[in-house]
């Protein structure tokens, strides 16, 4: 089990509303005969891929499975059916799938056709690695992650006129990772100005797995020359602001307007368009205000080693993320050092517990 929720990590951020499943197939001799991950676009799915590398040796065998099975027909074919007829002696499953198309007719199922099931393995670890489907199906709302990169005295910017960079170059490609595997990533109208971002993935071989740009500017402004302006013109990039007063230079992006411009606004129309996953990559006002209406569930953060010539209010005290407020609402799951740069990985308390009561169906 362990060995397929490293390879559901692999489809993070690239199967579009599917779940990031992985599969394992052991023979009846106790050998790893298959192995297999949700593809690009959420399919094939993770059993179909490990059982087309099993064939024949996946008779009287054990699938180990990072979700239940699903038992619906949609664009695929169900994967129980696929497991029922690999004549599979036993299937371990980490948790129930939340979507009312499933919800323990997959195991049921499995049960009706001979087969032994066990669910349950590795329940936590599962709830981690699919926190945003989870969130999504059964909330309504993407799991959301805050990247932050901060100096040492709390800053996320630099002395106007100094190169932007707080962290180091390490700490950046791991930020681009980040981006790699969300679905999309939302920044606003204060970045959009202040740093012109392209909000790609821009590492070797990746470029195909950027999310999808999000920025909120209540007044719509998304000028024409811009970096992410450039990119609408070949992708989607989504412009989301207050009524229907977008700049005019907007009309390469896709609209979409609120009557009341909210985080929980744009995630909840980011949940309808399958979105599971949503990385946040923003100035402190808008960071401020995610975390002022619970909508960060984990917090990226990276902190380099030295301060910089900024003075007053730190952003990290102004987003109410010092470090015993970070305490009181967050648990550290990950810690890390790149380089001279600090990494530690947070998730919200009481999401971390929504996660384990959802694994319990």
């Amino acid at each position: 089990m362990e060995q397929a929720l490293r390879l559901g990590l692999r489809g993070q951020g690239k199967t579009d509303s599917n779940p990031a499943v992985g599969c394992v197939v052991v023979g009846a001799d106790g050998a790893v005969v298959g192995a297999g991950w949700t593809q690009s676009g959420g399919r094939p799915h993770a059993e179909t891929e490990a059982l087309d590398e099993a064939g024949s040796a996946a008779r009287g065998g054990t699938a180990y499975v990072t979700l239940e099975p699903c038992s619906h027909t949609g664009k695929t074919a169900p994967c129980a059916d696929a497991l029922v007829k690999a004549e599979l002696k036993s299937v371990f499953f980490a948790l129930l799938d939340p979507d009312p198309r499933v919800a323990g007719r997959g195991a049921e199922k499995l049960r009706q056709a001979g087969i032994e099931v066990h669910e349950g393995l590795m329940r936590d670890e599962a709830c981690r690695v699919n926190a945003g489907f989870l969130s999504r199906v059964s909330g309504g709302l993407p799991h959301v992650t805050l990247k932050l990169a901060v100096s040492k005295n709390g800053f996320m910017r630099t002395p106007e006129g100094e190169p932007p960079w707080i962290t180091g170059a390490l700490s950046r490609n791991i930020g681009h990772m980040l981006r790699a595997t969300h679905d999309a990533i939302v920044t606003g109208r204060g970045t959009l100005e202040t740093d012109d971002p392209s909000l790609d993935c821009r590492l070797p071989g990746l470029a195909a797995s950027s999310p999808l740009p999000v920025v909120m500017s209540r007044s719509g402004y998304f000028p024409v020359a811009s970096k992410l302006a450039q990119r609408a013109a070949t992708h989607t990039v989504v412009l989301a602001c207050e009524g229907e007063g977008a700049d005019a230079d907007a009309h390469e992006a896709e609209l979409c307007t609120f009557d009341n411009l909210s985080p929980q606004a744009v995630l909840e129309n980011l949940a309808a368009r399958g979105i599971n996953r949503v990385l946040l990559e923003c100035g402190p006002q808008l960071a401020a205000a995610f975390l002022e209406e619970a909508c960060v569930d984990d917090i990226a953060l990276f902190e380099a080693p030295h301060e910089v010539a900024m003075s007053g209010e730190s952003d990290i005290s102004r987003m109410g993320l010092a470090s015993a407020e970070l305490n009181r609402y967050f648990d550290c799951l990950d810690r890390k050092v790149f380089d001279t740069d600090r990494f530690s990985l947070w998730r919200r308390k009481a999401e971390k517990q929504r996660w384990a009561e959802m694994g319990e169906g």
